[in-house]
């Protein structure tokens, strides 16, 4: 027996308690979903009667689904472009001080540790109607501000809330990409002529492709999915389903709702949603990436 043969189940073993914890937690409540879009149960899942694709066709013909796709799209395209374009902003302010730096870059990590809802907490302190601290500013201004009766209101403030969430995970990728550019490229281009600006957009930028794109598929998945913290404690999909997302109405119409059949749908929906956009995402998108 060689030894390649003798340790063959060795990999497998060390793997098994992470796969065990992938399949019961990720790959069976997938399946379950699945199973459960084609049934109509009662709110106690006592009972439960085959619907075939009743559940796809009811959430495929209903105006409130097609008001969270929507939704989402603003939402998504804000949260992920926003942050990473304040990230990578403040991550070549950052590359470029020296006394001091450590300081700056733990403040602007630290925000990475809050949790999604008490995120959305403090945001919703600060702009509070009464209360609130920037609230009051606006006012000050002339500028009205009730996100509870507002939609519009109420979505710029989850974007905000969610943009300051995620840009300090941003920062830490584009600071690390930085400081990966060799500087002898940048001097080069300098010596060439080439300003600061123009120095940016046909050396840095190119050499951050990777990094950028990296980071596209992981703010559009938060954007998607782990955003809901922080709207269920900022609005709660409110007012009017201004800030409803796809998530968030899985969770509306299944949890709150008691519709398990049109909740699981739109759950299988969304990740076939998600599995688009990735797709297209590495079938188009990184064609632009230099690696």
């Amino acid at each position: 027996m060689t030894h390649f043969q003798r340790y063959r189940f060795t990999p497998w073993l060390l793997m098994a308690p992470q796969l065990i914890i992938v399949g019961v937690f990720f790959f069976w409540p997938a399946l379950q979903a699945v199973e459960q879009a084609f049934y109509v149960e009662d709110a106690f899942g006592l009972s439960r009667q085959f619907a075939g694709l009743g559940n796809f066709v009811a959430v495929l013909t209903s105006p409130e689904y097609y008001s969270a796709v929507w939704t989402t799209v603003v939402f998504s395209l804000a949260v992920a472009l926003g942050a990473m374009a304040i990230a990578l902003l403040l991550a070549v302010l950052a590359d470029r001080v020296i006394k001091g730096d450590n300081a700056y870059k733990t403040l602007l990590i630290w925000p990475y540790a809050v949790a999604p809802a008490v995120a959305g907490v403090l945001w919703l302190f600060l702009f509070d109607p009464t209360l609130g601290l920037v609230s009051a500013g606006l006012k000050a201004l002339g500028i009205g501000w009730n996100h509870n009766l507002d939609g519009s209101q109420a979505l710029l403030l989850v974007i905000l809330a969610s943009i300051w969430k995620q840009m300090s995970y941003n920062f830490v990728f584009f600071l690390a990409g930085l400081q990966a550019i060799p500087r002898s490229l940048l001097e080069a281009a300098a010596i060439d002529g080439a300003g600061p600006w123009r120095r940016f957009w046909t050396v840095t930028f190119p050499l951050l492709s990777p990094t950028s794109f990296f980071l596209l598929v992981m703010n559009s998945v938060y954007a998607f999915f782990d955003t809901f913290g922080t709207i269920d404690t900022v609005t709660g999909g409110g007012p009017g389903g201004a800030t409803t997302t796809l998530v968030y109405k899985v969770y509306q119409d299944g949890f709150v709702g008691q519709d398990l059949g049109a909740s699981a749908a739109q759950s299988v929906l969304l990740m076939i949603l998600v599995g688009l956009l990735t797709l297209i995402q590495f079938r188009f998108v990184e064609r632009r990436v230099e690696y």
